[in-house]
């Protein structure tokens, strides 16, 4: 088509070009041009100087003639191919069944004569020969088995009474060690009945005996050997997956023998196949295929409660998402099965059935059932690679556990990734095949593109997850997880995060956005989904909003700065202009405050004239105290020296206590007493609890050295009583009534001035 295509552009550049040497001749010749085999420029050139405009106009409609007729051809062969698709996975799979179902009658007469063409091959003495001979390889491979499992005793150390090892490496030490006894057993059976078989077997017999010996001997006891490993049903503290003693053994007893059953079926159909009988006629290969995929979802359905016991695993933290996942997984292994079951259908309606001979459907049911077990295996290696916890209290504990969440989930996307890959590989799936192949081939490999993309950007969001909250919250437990109890009473200028706290959840946002953008466009890509279009809608979106939405880009700018300026964090105390209150939280565009009466102020950056940030770095904490006229300021000098260095002593406060308590003097007289005054530095956020015990501290050293606090009085001043000694109880009602008169006009003065 690319030829076609180039080769009719070259004409139409030729017509163009010598145009007007054509115009110039006047032949009137309309006969059909013959094109040479092979055209160079010269010959060209030549040409096109010998042709009328109705020879050029005839050759390149010629031309463009054949270009449309590839397309249109290409474009059928397309449809066809995805209609041809869609007919096999529906009528074509359904008319398999019906075959098979026509097939039934030469089913048995089939199997009929493919063993009666072994006893006529060998003979009735020859078959009993051939028995004997098997049992013979078979003893003799137990016998080197029972030689080597002597030998190796001490590889198998599990027992009824052992407790469950600390460490997921010491389990799983344990288990491996049984599982290299078991396989070095079935490795020895095989090779020395092998070798037995070979030296006392028949030529012409050889391929029974090696069909009976692997298929239906050593093949199940390998599935064996992985089921103890996995399972270990006979020893539940030993047990790598959450599964009781009833599950367990039942999982490995079926799992025996659906391995017996599934070697039983490929040994009948290399039987059949050695004894020269058509099995595409007999239909048996699909009898036994349904049944052993009937045989799942009979084991799925029955223990179903203990495989979503298995899918919820150990730990009792489960989410939501995760407990759903887990009671849906018994359908989704039966929907597996069916599924694959189709599939098969499917390829033999297509006549691919050499590519099912590696049975790639039962080793991609097989991975994808295993879920549990490589589920549990991603949990239980976290468990040992986790890190230490930063830091103790709330936050810590949070942060701990949301970073063990986040690398089971990575774990995940791992064992999902090569999960994907090995399915893959079972069916053939690679880079060389998917550049060569077809339709089908090309959809394949575009779902595979796309998977891999998808978990590639999961894996990516959950690192940068881990590493950003890991040290989000070492910064947040390194500058104090809570407020303190006088700013839950609702003081504010605590001290703030630090300035890696504050700008790293923007960077996490920004990061989680930009990852979710660009891998949801390679995975389209990879899908065959042209992208450019998404790319100029979102470039003409961005010119929009650039336009549209000027206040909010001075938005965004504006606290870019403020950022860059680190003129607040999370958590500090500031002052806006019209709003004050803690920092809660910042966005891209705007913060929200919190107001030490509780009200929730949102503030977009771009309404910021100026800060004021009351929790930076350090405070100035000032007290004041009334005390009567005659009370000497000295000795409270000294009190307050005193009380100072004790309270800078003190533990919870040495560190937080940049200068300590001391007084200032005498700071204003009033009507009731003089005001003094102290005053202390701290860091931003202790000075509540310092404030608290220094006032206990003060009102305790008044009450020793007997100084009251001056409270307010109300003086009666009678002229000419000098004989104030004598007053009767008349004249003290007198006084006591003007002297509350005289206070209720003043307290009256003093509510109208607030």
């Amino acid at each position: 088509m690319l030829t076609r295509i180039l080769s009719s552009a070259l004409a139409l550049f030729l017509c163009v070009a010598f145009s007007g040497a054509v115009q110039a001749q006047s032949a009137t010749d309309t006969a059909s041009v013959t094109l040479p085999e092979t055209l160079s420029p010269e010959n060209v050139r030549d040409l096109v100087a010998g042709l009328s405009d109705e020879q050029v106009r005839g050759l390149l409609l010629e031309r463009l003639d054949a270009v449309a007729q590839a397309q249109a051809a290409e474009s059928a062969d397309d449809s066809s191919g995805l209609g041809e698709m869609f007919y096999h996975a529906t009528t074509g799979a359904v008319g398999q069944i019906l075959i098979a179902i026509k097939a039934i009658p030469n089913l048995f007469s089939l199997q009929a004569q493919s063993v009666s063409n072994f006893f006529s091959q060998f003979g009735v003495s020859g078959v009993l020969l051939f028995l004997g001979l098997c049992f013979t390889v078979i003893a003799a491979g137990f016998a080197a088995e029972w030689v080597v499992n002597r030998l190796t005793r001490g590889w198998h150390t599990l027992n009824e009474d052992d407790e469950r090892p600390e460490t997921l490496r010491a389990t799983v030490a344990a288990l491996f060690r049984r599982l290299c006894r078991d396989l070095l057993g079935v490795f020895v059976f095989f090779a020395v009945g092998r070798t037995v078989a070979f030296s006392i077997i028949p030529l012409e017999m050889l391929p029974f005996a090696q069909i009976i010996l692997f298929n239906l001997v050593a093949l199940p006891r390998i599935v064996i050997a992985f089921s103890r490993f996995l399972l270990a049903p006979q020893r539940e503290n030993y047990r790598m997956v959450n599964a009781d003693n009833q599950t367990a053994q039942f999982l490995n007893r079926h799992i025996v023998g659906f391995s017996f059953l599934f070697g039983f079926t490929i040994a009948i159909l290399g039987f059949n196949e050695l004894n020269q009988v058509p099995v595409a006629d007999m239909r048996l290969g699909f009898w036994l295929n349904l049944s052993l995929h009937l045989y799942i979802v009979w084991i799925a359905w029955t223990a179903r409660d203990g495989l979503i016991q298995m899918m919820r695993g150990p730990d009792k933290g489960v989410s939501e998402i995760e407990a759903k996942v887990s009671s849906a997984y018994p359908y989704f292994a039966i929907a597996v099965s069916l599924a694959t079951w189709w599939l098969v259908l499917t390829l033999s309606s297509y006549g691919q059935i050499d590519l099912l001979r590696t049975a790639p459907h039962f080793k991609t049911m097989a991975v994808l059932l295993l879920a549990p077990a490589l589920d549990t295996m991603v949990r239980g290696i976290v468990r040992n690679i986790m890190p230490p916890m930063l830091g103790e209290g709330v936050i810590a504990r949070r942060a701990h556990h949301a970073t063990e969440l986040s690398y089971v989930r990575i774990g995940r996307v791992i064992v999902f990734g090569l999960v994907v890959l090995v399915i893959a590989n079972f069916w053939g799936v690679t880079l060389a095949s998917l550049a060569a192949g077809a339709v089908g081939a090309r959809l394949a490999g575009n779902v595979v593109a796309f998977l891999i993309t998808i978990a590639i950007g999961y894996l990516l969001w959950e690192v940068v997850s881990v590493v950003i909250n890991r040290q989000l919250a070492k910064e947040m437990t390194a500058s104090g997880e809570a407020p303190s109890e006088e700013q839950e009473l609702g003081d504010g200028g605590g001290a703030g995060s630090s300035r890696l706290s504050t700008v790293l959840p923007l960077i996490l946002l920004v990061s989680r956005i930009t990852i979710v953008v660009l891998f949801t466009l390679l995975a389209l890509s990879g899908l065959g989904v042209d992208t450019t279009p998404l790319l100029a809608g979102a470039g003409i979106a961005g010119l929009a909003i650039g336009f549209g939405a000027q206040k909010l880009v001075t938005d965004v700018v504006s606290g870019v700065f403020f950022l860059v300026d680190d003129a607040f964090r999370v958590g500090e105390y500031v002052d806006v202009g019209d709003v004050k209150g803690t920092i809660e939280k910042i966005s891209v565009r705007s913060m929200q405050l919190r107001h030490h009466l509780g009200l929730v102020h949102t503030v977009p950056y771009g309404d910021i004239a100026k800060v004021t940030n009351f929790s930076r770095d350090w405070v100035i904490t000032k007290l004041k105290f009334t005390v009567p006229f005659d009370t000497d300021p000295e000795k409270v000098r000294k009190m307050f020296k005193k009380i100072g260095q004790e309270v800078q002593a003190m533990d919870e406060f040495k560190d937080d206590m940049l200068q300590p308590f001391k007084s200032q003097g005498v700071y204003n007289f009033d009507d009731v007493g003089m005001v003094v005054r102290g005053k202390f530095m701290a860091k931003p956020g202790s000075q509540f609890m310092m404030r608290k015990e220094i006032y206990n501290r003060v009102k305790a050293a008044f009450d020793e050295a007997g100084i009251d606090f001056a409270r307010r009085e109300v003086r009666v001043n009678i002229p000419n009583l000098e004989d104030h000694d004598e007053l009767t109880d008349e004249d003290k009602a007198r006084i006591t009534a003007a002297a509350a008169a005289e206070a209720e006009t003043r307290d009256a003065g003093a509510a109208g001035k607030k």
